[in-house]
Protein backbone atom coordinates (compact mmCIF):
# COMPACT_ATOMS: atom_id res chain seq x y z
CA UNK A 1 0.00 0.00 0.00
CA UNK A 2 1.14 3.50 -0.76
CA UNK A 3 1.73 6.09 1.96
CA UNK A 4 -1.22 8.09 0.61
CA UNK A 5 -3.47 5.06 1.02
CA UNK A 6 -2.19 4.42 4.55
CA UNK A 7 -2.72 8.09 5.47
CA UNK A 8 -6.26 8.02 4.05
CA UNK A 9 -7.04 4.83 5.96
CA UNK A 10 -5.70 6.35 9.19
CA UNK A 11 -7.87 9.45 8.63
CA UNK A 12 -10.90 7.22 7.99
CA UNK A 13 -10.28 5.43 11.29
CA UNK A 14 -9.84 8.69 13.21
CA UNK A 15 -12.99 10.26 11.74
CA UNK A 16 -15.13 7.21 12.46
CA UNK A 17 -13.65 6.76 15.92
CA UNK A 18 -14.24 10.42 16.79
CA UNK A 19 -17.98 10.12 16.17
CA UNK A 20 -18.05 6.75 17.99
CA UNK A 21 -16.29 8.13 21.10
CA UNK A 22 -18.48 11.24 20.99
CA UNK A 23 -21.65 9.15 20.83
CA UNK A 24 -20.74 6.33 23.24
CA UNK A 25 -17.88 7.61 25.41
CA UNK A 26 -14.58 5.80 25.85
CA UNK A 27 -15.99 2.76 27.65
CA UNK A 28 -18.98 2.45 25.33
CA UNK A 29 -16.85 2.64 22.17
CA UNK A 30 -16.46 -1.11 21.89
CA UNK A 31 -14.42 -2.71 19.14
CA UNK A 32 -17.65 -3.71 17.41
CA UNK A 33 -18.90 -0.10 17.50
CA UNK A 34 -15.52 1.17 16.27
CA UNK A 35 -15.75 -1.31 13.37
CA UNK A 36 -19.25 -0.05 12.50
CA UNK A 37 -18.25 3.61 12.79
CA UNK A 38 -15.12 3.26 10.66
CA UNK A 39 -16.41 0.65 8.22
CA UNK A 40 -13.25 -1.36 8.84
CA UNK A 41 -12.35 -4.57 10.61
CA UNK A 42 -10.62 -4.67 13.99
CA UNK A 43 -7.48 -5.91 12.20
CA UNK A 44 -7.44 -2.85 9.97
CA UNK A 45 -8.09 -0.50 12.89
CA UNK A 46 -5.45 -2.01 15.16
CA UNK A 47 -2.94 -2.24 12.34
CA UNK A 48 -2.75 1.55 12.60
CA UNK A 49 -3.26 1.90 16.37
CA UNK A 50 -1.87 -0.39 19.04
CA UNK A 51 -5.05 -0.41 21.14
CA UNK A 52 -8.17 1.59 21.91
CA UNK A 53 -6.34 3.98 24.23
CA UNK A 54 -3.72 4.71 21.55
CA UNK A 55 -6.55 5.41 19.10
CA UNK A 56 -8.25 7.73 21.59
CA UNK A 57 -5.01 9.57 22.35
CA UNK A 58 -4.33 9.97 18.62
CA UNK A 59 -7.79 11.49 18.25
CA UNK A 60 -7.28 13.86 21.15
CA UNK A 61 -3.84 14.82 19.78
CA UNK A 62 -5.37 15.46 16.38
CA UNK A 63 -7.93 17.75 17.98
CA UNK A 64 -5.23 19.63 19.91
CA UNK A 65 -3.22 20.12 16.72
CA UNK A 66 -6.24 21.48 14.86
CA UNK A 67 -7.13 23.74 17.78
CA UNK A 68 -3.51 24.91 18.00
CA UNK A 69 -3.59 25.93 14.34
CA UNK A 70 -6.77 27.95 14.88
CA UNK A 71 -5.33 29.53 18.04
CA UNK A 72 -2.12 30.52 16.26
CA UNK A 73 -4.04 32.27 13.49
CA UNK A 74 -7.18 33.56 15.20
CA UNK A 75 -6.98 32.95 18.95
CA UNK A 76 -8.63 30.67 21.49
CA UNK A 77 -11.92 32.56 21.38
CA UNK A 78 -12.23 31.52 17.71
CA UNK A 79 -11.99 27.87 18.79
CA UNK A 80 -14.93 28.58 21.09
CA UNK A 81 -16.87 30.32 18.32
CA UNK A 82 -16.35 27.34 16.02
CA UNK A 83 -17.55 25.02 18.75
CA UNK A 84 -20.76 27.05 18.98
CA UNK A 85 -21.26 27.50 15.24
CA UNK A 86 -21.44 23.86 14.21
CA UNK A 87 -24.37 21.77 15.36
CA UNK A 88 -23.88 18.11 16.17
CA UNK A 89 -23.67 16.48 12.81
CA UNK A 90 -21.81 13.28 13.45
CA UNK A 91 -19.54 13.80 10.47
CA UNK A 92 -16.52 12.94 12.62
CA UNK A 93 -14.87 16.26 11.99
CA UNK A 94 -17.23 18.83 13.45
CA UNK A 95 -16.67 20.83 16.62
CA UNK A 96 -19.66 18.98 18.08
CA UNK A 97 -17.78 15.70 17.67
CA UNK A 98 -14.69 17.40 19.10
CA UNK A 99 -16.81 18.25 22.14
CA UNK A 100 -17.49 14.58 22.78
CA UNK A 101 -13.80 13.79 22.62
CA UNK A 102 -12.98 16.75 24.87
CA UNK A 103 -15.53 15.65 27.46
CA UNK A 104 -14.11 12.15 27.47
CA UNK A 105 -10.60 13.56 27.91
CA UNK A 106 -11.86 15.56 30.90
CA UNK A 107 -13.46 12.51 32.46
CA UNK A 108 -10.34 10.39 32.01
CA UNK A 109 -8.14 13.15 33.42
CA UNK A 110 -10.13 12.95 36.64
CA UNK A 111 -10.15 9.16 36.91
CA UNK A 112 -6.99 7.85 35.24
CA UNK A 113 -3.57 9.05 36.56
CA UNK A 114 -1.66 7.28 33.78
CA UNK A 115 -3.77 8.96 31.11
CA UNK A 116 -3.33 12.30 32.92
CA UNK A 117 0.45 11.96 32.70
CA UNK A 118 0.36 11.06 29.00
CA UNK A 119 -2.07 13.87 28.25
CA UNK A 120 -0.18 16.64 30.09
CA UNK A 121 2.52 16.96 27.45
CA UNK A 122 0.01 16.98 24.62
CA UNK A 123 -2.26 19.63 26.10
CA UNK A 124 0.70 21.91 26.75
CA UNK A 125 0.80 22.59 22.98
CA UNK A 126 -2.50 24.45 23.16
CA UNK A 127 -1.39 26.50 26.17
CA UNK A 128 1.85 27.43 24.39
CA UNK A 129 -0.02 28.43 21.21
CA UNK A 130 -2.45 30.55 23.23
CA UNK A 131 0.34 32.27 25.15
CA UNK A 132 2.35 32.93 21.96
CA UNK A 133 -0.72 34.38 20.23
CA UNK A 134 -1.37 36.66 23.21
CA UNK A 135 2.27 37.78 23.25
CA UNK A 136 2.06 38.67 19.54
CA UNK A 137 -1.15 40.58 20.19
CA UNK A 138 0.49 42.45 23.06
CA UNK A 139 3.48 43.38 20.88
CA UNK A 140 1.07 44.68 18.25
CA UNK A 141 -0.59 46.84 20.89
CA UNK A 142 -3.89 44.95 20.76
CA UNK A 143 -3.76 43.26 24.16
CA UNK A 144 -4.15 44.84 27.56
CA UNK A 145 -0.83 45.28 29.29
CA UNK A 146 -1.97 45.49 32.91
CA UNK A 147 -2.44 41.70 33.26
CA UNK A 148 0.31 39.10 32.81
CA UNK A 149 -0.04 36.97 29.66
CA UNK A 150 0.08 33.82 31.80
CA UNK A 151 -3.01 35.03 33.67
CA UNK A 152 -4.81 35.88 30.42
CA UNK A 153 -3.94 32.43 29.05
CA UNK A 154 -5.37 30.74 32.14
CA UNK A 155 -8.48 32.96 31.91
CA UNK A 156 -9.15 31.95 28.30
CA UNK A 157 -8.55 28.27 29.05
CA UNK A 158 -11.01 28.42 31.96
CA UNK A 159 -13.61 30.06 29.73
CA UNK A 160 -13.11 27.26 27.19
CA UNK A 161 -13.58 24.61 29.88
CA UNK A 162 -16.68 26.42 31.13
CA UNK A 163 -18.10 26.50 27.62
CA UNK A 164 -17.41 22.79 27.22
CA UNK A 165 -19.23 22.10 30.51
CA UNK A 166 -22.12 24.34 29.45
CA UNK A 167 -22.53 22.47 26.18
CA UNK A 168 -22.12 19.09 27.89
CA UNK A 169 -25.07 19.90 30.14
CA UNK A 170 -27.17 20.55 27.06
CA UNK A 171 -27.75 24.18 27.98
CA UNK A 172 -28.69 26.62 25.19
CA UNK A 173 -25.78 27.88 23.16
CA UNK A 174 -27.48 30.13 20.62
CA UNK A 175 -27.14 33.23 22.81
CA UNK A 176 -23.45 32.87 23.73
CA UNK A 177 -21.87 34.93 20.94
CA UNK A 178 -22.23 38.15 22.99
CA UNK A 179 -20.54 36.34 25.89
CA UNK A 180 -17.58 35.48 23.67
CA UNK A 181 -17.54 39.10 22.46
CA UNK A 182 -17.23 40.12 26.12
CA UNK A 183 -14.39 37.62 26.66
CA UNK A 184 -12.52 39.09 23.69
CA UNK A 185 -13.15 42.62 24.88
CA UNK A 186 -11.82 41.68 28.33
CA UNK A 187 -8.38 40.79 26.99
CA UNK A 188 -8.10 43.62 24.47
CA UNK A 189 -6.25 46.82 25.13
CA UNK A 190 -8.58 49.72 25.61
CA UNK A 191 -7.54 52.89 23.94
CA UNK A 192 -8.21 56.00 25.97
CA UNK A 193 -10.07 58.77 24.30
CA UNK A 194 -9.18 62.31 25.27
Amino acid sequence: MSQDHLDARRRQILDGARSCFARHGYEGATVRRLEEATGLSRGAIFHHFRDKESLFLALAEDDVLRMTEVVAQQGLVQVMRELLSTPAGGDGDSPADWLGTRLEVSRRLRTDPEFRARWAERSEQLTIATRERLLRQRQAGNLRDDVDVTVLTAFLELVLEGLVSHLAMGLPADDLDPVLDLVEETVRRHRRTT
